[in-house]
């Protein structure tokens, strides 16, 4: 549905102003996800760390002519024919016009909220709704207060339905998503402790979320869970109720019977004293929870139980992955066969768009039909071509009858398969080089066959990186610093094991501030791959200044033969304020000035205009130890001591930093102008408590092979396994030249089958390891977790009497690195 521009700023409030109107069709938050420039309304969103006004310029040179702003824009009168939509606050701006969206359709929404699977239960209510009505939904996770209302805006003259999630992470939010979504029918799936750190109790919470059920006609939620039943009664919603139980026979639907299966599980109900079943393809807890939630719903809307049934046994796995995987012939695959739509696909496209920008590949794109829009397909197909168009894509595969049918409209290199058996039939590795294949399909198409067939065989031992981990514990480090406090995110080590790239560039989109690397070379890596932010070198040797000068890398200076050396060089290359980062040996003792030398280090500055003092930093030596307190706090003093002098004699202001992850978390009274974030990013907590920090990177691989040997008998290299009784014994491909340190050989070391402990049994060899498995219910192809959620690297590294970074940094490059977002 179209608006005008004068029509959305009388919704928003804006000041009062004389409009061009133009048609409004796309609404936009960030300004990497341009598609329709004319029809595009940016929003200049304020955030933290971020200003969206600052980017309206660049925005207007790709055609963007209306713009929800806060203030005046300098040089507007530059920007003929624009349209600057002045309000207080941008974000609130954005809501009301969703809200008023909202209020257009007299249709049934369906709002989702809880803890834990809001998305698994909207996708499979799109599954189990989507042949009944016109169904849209929220892309991916789009729960947030900016998501919503793009979520909402995707409601159109011919939807009939909408289901969207709502998630909030402090109090005071959920009444502005209450406002958007409207639900007609409210579900509260469960709370848990996942985002508790903005809430005083876990009943504060509980209570924010029910916000979202306030008007509903009917609401869903178990009632068995005393904690839902108690914030709701106390809120007395006078509205029907839904309250599943699996112990209440006098509930309106009560689960009678749960019978799992090997693969499924059969699920017994009663309601409203009608008796009947239903079976899922699926044995985990929180599936056939998710399951009940969403019979209640099917229910509701009087679907007949042998519909219920039908549907139920169809539904697939949400896979809310978008996974990175190196492919064949130097080509880049993005998996994200989750579902096929135009939003989802336009999501896609901006990921891709950034990683091609970077990476310089050739853009691909393999998509399948597309289902369920309500549009002719010749009016659906040439909004594709547009989009793609748009997004830089160069090279369409096209799989399914009906975009087969529409391939006309299509004006770039394409191809067209009946079916995704049809393609790999056909296919040929040849035909794929130097590519970034995005693979975008709905699940009946199977693309999972594609992404296998174009991923690089590697063995079977890999390194899962969760992106999202990644944000998480940014944000989580980035909320206990003031909002002016900024950030450098150390990267060195190849990321720590976990692949310096897509982290540097998931932490540039996020607007990080600083990246840290150990040497130039890794600096200049990440420069060819398109990381334009900040880059610290903290180790820089001699023989790396001109790599450091032509990738404009900034580097430590920790004495005065490097600070006299770089001002040399930079003098013959004729550089003046080149950027540089001064290091004070506080206490440590491994590099820095001493605080003797300071005025020296003040002289050879201030007599000289190539280098100047960006900031200037120490290392603490145990901040994540209290028995060492007394001592940081005397290098807190020297530091300060050092930066107050170096700051007395400069005319420029020197930003400082001292706090590593652990200092973030015991002195952040001494945050200063930076904080340096380490272990901390990658999943591990440097103090006892974990902090609510998030497992990054999960080493996994699978079982080859398992053999039945009698006791007595040994395994492995001098022989050294014994075994004492009758024992199972699998071969695992993964050994000390991956990074499976060998003395976690005979036992010292274990791993995760199937949610259960297995000893190594024997020495590790140099590919491969055994472990025994005799009381584990496994079979060949299971996966087996050396280290992640359920074998944390810390317990490792206590086992091995070393520090989680070893553990880390020691997984062999010959790993693969699979990267994946929600």
């Amino acid at each position: 549905m179209n608006y005008t521009t004068t029509q959305i700023a009388t919704i928003v409030k804006a000041q009062k102003r004389e409009y061009q109107d133009h048609i409004i069709t796309a609404l936009l938050t960030d300004s990497r996800s341009l598609t329709f420039p004319e029809e595009t309304l940016f929003f200049a969103l304020v955030t933290e760390r971020n200003d969206g006004h600052r980017y309206i310029k660049e925005l207007y040179r790709k055609g963007v002519r209306d713009f929800v702003v806060e203030h005046p824009i300098p040089g507007e009168e530059e920007m003929e024919g624009a349209n600057f939509i002045v309000v207080k606050d941008t974000l609130a701006a954005l809501q009301q016009l969703a809200a008023a969206h909202r209020r257009r359709f007299n249709i049934p929404v369906i709002g989702v909220t809880g803890s834990n699977g809001k998305t698994t239960v909207k996708e499979w209510l799109y599954q189990l709704l989507q042949p009944d009505y016109n169904t849209v939904r929220s892309p991916r996770s789009y729960n947030s207060q900016i998501g919503v209302p793009l979520s909402v805006w995707q409601i159109g003259p011919k939807t009939e339905m909408a289901i969207f999630e709502a998630g909030i992470s402090q109090p005071d939010e959920m009444v502005h998503l209450e406002e958007i979504i409207k639900p007609t029918l409210g579900l509260i799936t469960n709370i848990g402790e996942a985002h508790q750190e903005g809430f005083q109790t876990i009943q504060q919470k509980c209570l924010e979320k029910l916000i979202l059920l306030k008007a509903c006609d009917c609401i869903i939620y178990d009632g068995d869970n005393s904690l839902i039943c108690e914030c709701v009664e106390k809120l007395c919603f006078g509205c029907r109720e839904i309250a599943w139980s699996r112990k209440d026979r006098d509930k309106p639907l009560y689960i009678s019977k749960i019978t799992k299966g090997n693969d499924s599980t059969k699920i017994d109900y009663t309601y409203l004293q009608y008796h009947s079943s239903f079976t899922i393809p699926f044995v985990e807890d929180a599936s056939i929870e998710n399951a009940i939630h969403c019979l209640a719903v099917m229910l509701y809307y009087n679907r007949p139980p042998e519909v219920i049934a039908e549907r139920m046994a169809r539904l697939t796995p949400v896979a809310m992955r978008m996974e990175v995987k190196e492919g064949i012939n130097n080509c880049l695959i993005i998996n994200d066969s989750y579902n096929s739509d135009i939003n989802s696909l336009t999501i896609a496209l901006d990921f891709q768009n950034r990683r091609a920008a970077a990476k310089g590949m050739r853009r691909t794109l393999i998509l399948s039909d597309i289902y369920q829009t309500g549009l002719p397909p010749a009016s659906l197909y040439r909004k594709v071509a547009d989009i793609i168009l748009h997004k830089g894509i160069e090279r369409l595969i096209g799989i399914g009858p009906v975009i087969s049918d529409n391939a006309y409209l299509f004006n770039l290199e394409k191809e067209f398969y009946p079916s995704t058996e049809s393609f790999l039939s056909q296919f040929d590795p040849a035909d794929f080089h130097n590519e970034l294949i995005l693979i975008k399909g709905a699940r009946e198409f199977h693309f999972e066959l594609i992404s296998e067939t174009l991923e690089l065989k590697q063995h079977e031992t890999i390194l899962e990186v969760n992106l999202d981990a990644i944000v998480h514990n940014y944000n989580l480090f980035k909320s206990k610093l003031h909002p002016q406090t900024k950030i450098i995110c150390m990267v060195k080590a190849f990321g720590y094991g976990a692949g310096s790239y897509e982290l540097a560039k998931t932490l540039q989109d996020r607007g990080a501030d600083f990246l840290a690397v150990a040497v130039a070379d890794e600096g200049a890596e990440l420069r060819k791959a398109g990381i334009t932010m900040p880059i610290l070198v903290m180790n820089p040797e001699m023989s790396s200044f001109r790599t450091l000068f032509s990738y404009y890398l900034e580097p430590e200076i920790y004495s005065f033969e490097l600070l006299k050396a770089i001002i040399a060089e930079g003098e013959k290359l004729g550089l003046a304020g080149y950027p540089v980062h001064i290091k004070i040996d506080s206490g440590m003792h491994r590099l820095g000035f001493e605080e003797k030398d300071m005025p020296q280090v003040v002289d050879m500055l201030n007599d000289q205009t190539v280098v100047l003092a960006r900031s200037v930093f120490s290392h603490f030596a145990g901040s994540d130890e209290p028995r060492f307190d007394e001592f940081s706090h005397q290098q807190i003093d020297t530091f300060t001591r050092c930066a107050d002098y170096l700051q007395q004699h400069s005319k420029h202001k020197i930003l400082r930093h001292i706090l590593n992850t652990a200092g973030i978390l015991r002195f952040p009274e001494y945050q200063m102008d930076m904080v340096r974030l380490g272990i901390g990013l990658y999943g591990v907590s440097p103090i006892e408590d974990s902090c609510g920090i998030e497992t990054v990177s999960t080493l996994k691989t699978t079982i080859l092979q398992i053999k039945s040997l009698p006791a007595g008998e040994t395994v492995g290299y001098g022989r050294k396994g014994v075994l004492t009784r009758d024992s199972r014994i699998a071969a695992i491909p993964i050994g000390y030249a991956d990074g499976l340190d060998r003395h976690l050989s005979n036992g010292k070391g274990c791993v995760v089958v199937n949610g259960k402990r297995a000893p190594i049994v024997g020495n590790i060899c140099m590919d491969v390891c055994m472990i025994d498995v005799t009381d584990i219910d496994c079979q060949p192809g299971d996966r087996v977790e050396i280290f992640g959620e359920q074998l944390p690297v810390t317990e490792i590294a206590e086992t091995l009497g070393t520090i989680p970074y070893e553990i880390l940094t020691s997984v062999s490059t010959r790993v693969k690195r699979i990267y994946y977002r929600e």
